[in-house]
């Protein structure tokens, strides 16, 4: 536990920092291509932070279809009788008797 609050307190030290030495740089951000939608003088730290944002609002649709379509291939394995494909690579003594069987084995 005061490991985590270490590692947040180090991040909000950063994050105050990047705000802190960018609070005079300023932007311009441009919607379309001509000249309709512009918004004028945003700090460059609001413009990274929401382009973060975005990009986790883009992922979670991603992240559902990837949980959803690994449901279903547990689910249709279940329903067959057999069991999911394991992608863990198995290592060592385990791996060789999986392949040799039990030979020389008393």
């Amino acid at each position: 536990m005061p490991l985590r609050l270490f590692g947040f307190i180090i991040i909000l030290i950063v994050f105050m920092l990047f705000v802190g030495l960018n609070l005079e740089n300023r932007c311009d951000i441009t919607f379309w291509f001509n000249q309709t939608a512009i918004l004028k003088d945003v700090p460059v730290y609001l413009t990274a932070f929401s382009s973060f944002i975005a990009g986790m609002l883009c992922a979670f649709p991603l992240i559902f279809l990837f949980r959803f379509k690994k449901k279903k291939q547990e689910k249709n394995a279940r329903v067959l009788g057999t069991r999911g494909v394991d992608t863990k690579k198995k290592r060592g003594k385990q791996q060789s008797q999986d392949i040799h069987g039990d030979v020389g084995t008393p």
